[in-house]
């Protein structure tokens, strides 16, 4: 498949989201080359065909950017980096806290995050819950990872009081709303539409009570 394929599709892409076709599209094609490489070694995804990696996790993560609060971010069960590394390349000043258990992916994001200068990247390789911080943060993500009971029993802890649980969800979990713990609660959901991928998605924010 010629480079040029996978570049014409961000781009298209990213236009369909409104977003600016600049360096930083160089910068995500090059990720996703990192991802494409590297997937035969570390079995990062079993999405192995270059244009699927741009509609279901390029894109697929870029449509998180309009609905991202300012703030530091954690990533919870980042894998690949997903959505988190891509938030690092079109935000790169906004510091991003990559959490994954999995050696092989965590070594492959600080490979990501060195090759493509991302210095407000940090990779921590713990279980979630064993994290700690100097400070909690404002903002956690997870895309895929968990129900939304199980990303704050495992990642609560990292939210600052006013903080918010950003989660990435296919179709809408009636079932995990309603079984949100106690002290927690569904501030706003947003349908999320992204390039070339028929599936639903929904973005679903959580804060305290």
């Amino acid at each position: 498949m010629s480079s040029a394929q996978p570049k014409e599709r961000l781009s298209a892409g990213m236009s369909q989201l409104g977003l600016p076709i600049d360096a930083r599209a160089d910068q995500l094609l090059s990720y996703q080359q990192l991802i494409e490489r590297w997937n035969r070694v570390y079995n990062l995804t079993a999405i192995r065909e270059p244009m699927a990696m741009v509609d279901r996790h390029l894109l697929d993560s870029l449509v998180l950017i309009a609905h991202l609060p300012p703030g530091d971010l954690a990533d919870l069960g980042a894998g690949a980096g997903l959505p988190g590394l891509v938030v690092a390349i079109w935000e790169p000043s906004r510091r991003v806290v990559l959490i994954e258990s999995n050696g092989k992916k965590a070594r492959f994001m600080s490979l990501v995050a060195r090759e493509l200068g991302l210095e407000r990247v940090e990779v921590r390789q713990e279980r979630a819950e064993s994290v700690k911080l100097d400070a909690p943060l404002p903002l956690v993500t997870a895309r895929a990872c968990a129900s939304l009971a199980g990303l704050l029993k495992i990642g609560g802890h990292l939210l600052s009081p006013d903080g918010h649980l950003l989660a990435m969800k296919g179709r809408y979990p009636n079932d995990e709303i309603a079984e949100l713990p106690t002290g927690w609660k569904l501030l706003a959901s947003h349908r999320l539409t992204v390039p070339f991928v028929s599936e639903e998605r929904h973005l679903l924010d959580i804060v305290r009570t």
